[in-house]
């Protein structure tokens, strides 16, 4: 707190008996202005009586000055003497040190509260700047803290995003990799597709030309034969004339037909020779087309030759879609395993008459020999039935893979084929030859022509009723029921192209 003035009030009586001290109703108040300090002092005036203060002016053409003290006092009686004015105005100098002495402590005093004012209000401002300091550091230490937090989640969570960029940068190299050679293997397949349609078309029309010279030679030969006709015609009318004409030739046709008729009863007596060996022995039977085209129309095992040299025994389906086929592949009920080796899948295995695999080296003879269609025919657990049809079908050999072709997709097993149309090798799961980086043959059991995995596995896990949703690994046709159906039962048949 500022202290701007000071008042301070004196009471002088002067010790002289000249001035009246008696009164003192009737006071006079004089200020003394010295700075910033105001001065009141309270005089004593003098009677009526007398008519004069205890102090006057000297002169009245005396000037003021602004740092002197004012004085008041009455004339001086003509009966004062010179030494009492000396006295009073000693006194009054006395009295004017004494007050510069209390001003001059006054001022020392307000210096020194000055002072400790200001003193007090630095420390009170310093504390509370202190204060405010620390509560700004301690702030800045959480603050500081917490980002130090922020900035290490930061890091680790950029070092975990760098990690995941390098191993999808190394993923994504890998795949690059992979696919770069499979582009390389794709095109070497295409360019060996294109040789072999080339070759296809080769053979072709070589075999178009050499239908076409049979054709000219069924011409010549049909009419030589209908020229021969005409000769026999003519030798069976001289005949005629010579057989009538001549009893002795009679005779000998009377003897010619008890021969016949004796020999007609000789047969009967010993028995006709069974037709299959009768067939078997004019010719040899390539497979169960020859048989059904020979009047054999029943469904059962026969011998057929798979080469020249080399006999093996088929099951022949003679009733489904005109008959004439030959059994390759047959599922029922899930009596045979069919997750086999490479060697196993080329000799076969299984019951001819259950479930079985002909052998893919059998496949791939008779397939070699003419042109084949391939019947695949399937049966869910809800007894529907549906099949698909291809008009070409040949394996290679195993220097191949037996690698599979196909051509011509029908049927109502789904309008798009679920075997691979371009070609596939065989793969089992010894023996691994799909175009996929895992091993089809492990992953969905069995031996087949998966490429990529594919739509199709009709020699899969065999699931029974009940459990037979959901199974990847199972006997599927992907456009019948579904990449996770399992089927009941399948087949698969070959029969000539020609067959008619």
């Amino acid at each position: 707190e500022r202290i701007s003035s000071l008042s301070l009030s004196l009471s002088l009586s002067p010790t002289h008996s000249g001035c009246s001290s008696s009164n003192y109703s009737n006071r006079r108040l004089h200020r003394i202005q010295h700075g910033q300090c105001t001065y009141t002092f309270i005089l004593p005036e003098g009677d009526g009586g007398r008519g004069a203060s205890c102090r006057e002016a000297k002169a009245s053409g005396a000037q003021h000055n602004a740092n002197s003290l004012q004085r008041d006092a009455p004339p001086p009686a003509p009966d004062f003497s010179s030494q009492k004015i000396q006295q009073l105005e000693h006194i009054m100098e006395n009295y004017t040190q004494w007050l510069q002495k209390i001003e001059n402590y006054i001022k020392e005093s307000m210096k020194m509260e000055m002072a400790q004012l200001q003193q007090s209000a630095v420390h009170n401002h310093t504390a509370a700047m202190l204060e405010m300091g620390t509560n700004l550091l301690s702030q800045t230490a959480e603050q500081t803290r917490k980002l130090t937090d922020v900035e290490t989640q930061v890091l680790n969570q950029t070092s975990r995003l760098e990690i995941q960029l390098l191993e999808n940068s190394l993923s994504t190299n890998k795949l690059e990799k992979e696919l770069m050679i499979q582009t390389n293997e794709i095109s070497k397949l295409h360019d060996k597709n294109s040789l072999l349609e080339q070759k296809m078309l080769e053979m072709e029309m070589r075999h178009q030309e050499e239908l076409d010279t049979l054709k000219q030679e069924k011409g010549s030969l049909q009419a030589l034969l209908g020229g021969q006709s005409h000769v026999i015609s003519e030798l069976e009318v001289q005949l005629n004339r010579a057989t009538g004409n001549s009893t002795a030739l009679q005779r000998q046709q009377q003897e010619m037909m008890d021969t016949v008729h004796n020999l007609l009863n000789l047969c009967s007596k010993d028995g006709v020779p069974n037709s299959t060996k009768v067939i078997e022995e004019e010719k040899k039977v390539r497979d169960c087309a020859d048989l059904y085209q020979a009047g054999i129309q029943k469904n059962g095992l026969y011998t057929i030759h798979i080469n020249p040299q080399e006999t093996k025994k088929v099951y022949c389906n003679m009733e489904s879609a005109g008959g004439g086929w030959t059994v390759i592949q047959r599922r029922e009920d899930g009596s045979v395993d069919f997750q086999r080796t490479w060697k196993e899948y080329k000799t076969g295995f299984g019951s001819l008459t259950a479930e079985h695999w002909l052998g893919n080296e059998y496949v791939y003879q008779l397939t070699s020999q003419r042109q084949y269609a391939l019947r695949v025919e399937l049966t869910d657990w809800e007894g529907h039935q549906a099949f698909s049809l291809y008009d070409r079908f040949q394996i290679g050999s195993e220097k191949q893979n037996y690698r599979l072709f196909l051509k011509s997709h029908s049927g109502t097993a789904g309008r798009q084929s679920s075997l691979v149309i371009h070609g596939a090798d065989f793969s089992t799961k010894d023996m691994d030859n799909d175009n996929c980086m895992c091993k089809c043959a492990l992953m969905l059991t069995g031996g087949w022509w998966f490429d990529a995995c594919g739509p199709s596995n009709l020699n899969g896990m065999y699931f029974t009723q009940g459990q037979h949703i959901g199974k990847l690994n199972g006997i599927k046709w992907h456009y019948f029921k579904g990449p996770s159906y399992s089927l009941r039962a399948t087949a698969m048949m070959i029969r000539p192209l020609e067959f008619s």
